[in-house]
């Protein structure tokens, strides 16, 4: 059993139950972190920390892999994240447990293996992944705001970059909440939002491949060995950063103490909903497009060239719902960011809401919501950094430390099957990871040509 570090949160009482509070001076912790969600409030922030827009570029996974390998690598990936998930959070239950309640993934992983280094790499691929994706969503949401605009305005004035802005101006306002817990009535909402927008692509999709245009479909692989071997892997890849979220322990921080087997329940709500949303879009895209489809299955929605391929209404309403969510996944990611930010700069003797906290608040945040909205207007291209990010980012946290911090502090007997298990897995993304990591940076080459700092148009 690992000595009790100088990382743990919370201290252990004479019982040696936690205590429910956390460190005197840590405003991170009371304020951003605060303890006091139930397990369906940690749902709803898992669910839309995990199933977000990335789900309408599952068929373009499956793309390049055909059915039968593509189906057997969704349902490997959901079954392998469910099981990583659970043995990370009866890693944080364990630590509990013992007085050691962890609120933050790097200290959990500083304290287990014993290495300060760890506790900075963390630091450094959680921030870089969760400032990625909040970029990634301004850039996305003020691609939402273009295609309606050039719909109703095609000659209209206003550029991605007006609209990114908008997004950002709406984000700061929104980022003022102050605590991971008081998003949880708008990460329900997004639950909902990713339910309504999945069941409109899937509409449309059948919709579209049932029709007389429907686009010829063809399901064949490429003819080179080499080509297919390389696409399996950039699409096990995608499946792979599709199911990452990187900040777990972050949001089982948010349920109030003892957290014991409640996030096993979040897990659960998390899970239905990635089941019926993930499967669906997936089987649904790929049937009516192919070898065709976009990276993106609204982009195969609304071809460049011709009519579109399902009602003017749905995808409106669709695009509407994606628009919505990609704010309350910006905020989701922030957490971090101002946890960190509020542990150095805010006075946790002081009310959350008091001047002395408030002031700095606002200046932080916007700050970092400029940046953000600043990086996504410069780099519309940042999709393709995002791909690279997610390849050595969210596997490392995602599906290597997780197995690594359970075999490490609960030490299962390397007679029992969990044991092996949890080693496979490690080494066979492992590999995935370096393999992704290779085909993100290829695609990123390839892109090259295209990119154009400040472009009004969004890298496909």
């Amino acid at each position: 059993m690992s000595e009790k570090s100088p990382y743990a949160s919370l201290h252990e009482g004479e019982s040696g139950a936690s205590n429910a509070k956390p460190e005197p001076g840590d405003a991170g912790a009371t304020f951003v972190l605060e303890s006091k969600g139930k397990w369906y409030h940690a749902g709803f922030h898992l669910t839309t920390a995990i199933v977000g827009p990335t789900v309408l570029t599952l068929p373009y996974a499956l793309r390049g892999m055909g059915w039968g390998l593509g189906m057997t690598s969704l349902t490997v990936v959901f079954f392998v994240t469910y099981y990583n998930y659970a043995l990370m959070s009866k890693v944080l239950d364990h630590c509990e447990s013992q007085g050691r309640r962890h609120i933050r993934f790097r200290e959990l992983a500083a304290d287990i293996l014993g290495s300060g280094w760890m506790f900075y790499f963390v630091v450094i691929v959680q921030a870089t992944i969760n400032t990625g994706v909040s970029i990634g969503s301004i850039l996305l949401a003020g691609d939402c705001l273009e295609i309606m605009y050039s719909d109703l305005y095609p000659d209209g004035p206003l550029k991605l970059y007006h609209f990114i802005i908008i997004v950002t101006v709406v984000l700061i306002i929104l980022s003022q909440l102050p605590s991971f817990h008081s998003l949880r009535h708008i990460n329900l909402a997004s639950l909902l939002l990713c339910l309504g927008y999945t069941l409109l692509v899937v509409v449309g999709c059948i919709r579209a491949g049932a029709s007389r245009d429907a686009p010829t479909k063809y399901y064949s692989l490429s003819s080179s060995k080499f080509n297919r071997a390389f696409d399996a892997f950039s699409s096990i890849s995608i499946l792979a950063s599709v199911f990452g979220n990187g900040i777990l322990p972050e949001i089982q921080a948010t349920l109030a103490p003892p957290a014991a087997g409640k996030m096993a329940k979040a897990l659960s709500l998390c899970y239905v909903v990635i089941f019926f949303t993930f499967y669906s879009a997936a089987i649904s895209g790929y049937w009516a497009f192919g070898n065709q489809v976009s990276s993106n299955v609204l982009q195969s929605l609304m071809p460049d060239s011709g009519p579109s391929l399902a009602p003017t209404w749905l995808l409106g309403l669709a695009v509407v719902f994606v628009l919505l969510q990609l704010l309350a996944i910006g905020l989701v990611y922030s957490q971090v960011a101002y946890e960190i930010m509020e542990k150095n700069s805010a006075d946790s003797t002081q009310g959350v809401f008091s001047k002395r906290n408030i002031i700095p608040r606002i200046i932080l945040r916007t700050l970092y919501m400029i940046f953000c909205g600043f990086m996504a207007a410069m780099l519309p291209f940042f999709g393709d950094i995002v791909a690279v990010v997610g390849a050595v980012g969210f596997i490392p946290l995602d599906f290597i430390l997780p197995l690594l911090l359970y075999n490490m502090e609960l030490r299962p007997s390397k007679a029992k099957p969990i044991f092996w298990v949890n080693i496979s897995i490690m080494v066979i993304f492992t590999a995935v990871g370096i393999i992704g990591a290779v085909s993100s940076v290829r695609k990123l080459v390839l892109d090259a040509n295209q990119f154009k700092l400040f472009s009004n148009n969004v890298v496909d």
